[in-house]
């Protein structure tokens, strides 16, 4: 097994195996300020949210390859991501516009508004079976 991670200094992701060997990095280019990411081994997919000058919502191969951007429009500050592996969605929330939003993570279409608040300040989301789960600060 692999784990991966975001080093939000360098504006990387990288992976190692579990034990800390074999470290490399997956993504040094094209990003600025990476925030969450989200694994999906079957499909092999890595997800990503970034704040930086033009927040988005992105997606490459597990080897860092083929990135695209699936969402770039209404997000400010996407902070936590999660995948729904029955439902092939992905779900992010966003602590600017206080909304927690999916779309299909193989298309980027189909965005949905899940939760709306005010004042609320999302910092990270889960999403197991038919329910959600997020937090805020």
């Amino acid at each position: 097994g692999n784990i991966y991670w975001t080093d939000h200094g360098f504006n990387l992701v990288e992976v190692a195996r579990l034990n800390g060997s074999f470290r490399y990095v997956v993504i040094s280019q094209g990003l600025d300020q990476p925030r969450s990411i989200a694994v999906h081994p079957e499909k092999g997919y890595l997800f990503w949210t970034e704040w930086g000058q033009t927040p988005c919502i992105g997606r490459a191969h597990l080897d860092g390859s083929e990135k695209v951007v699936l969402v770039s429009l209404g997000i400010a500050w996407p902070n936590g991501i999660s995948i729904d592996y029955e439902e092939n969605k992905l779900y992010w929330c966003d602590a600017r516009t206080d909304k927690i939003e999916r779309i299909d993570l193989e298309s980027g279409g189909s965005r949905e508004i899940v939760l709306s608040g005010s004042n609320v300040d999302m910092f990270s989301v889960a999403v197991f079976g038919a329910y959600i789960y997020w937090s805020d600060r």
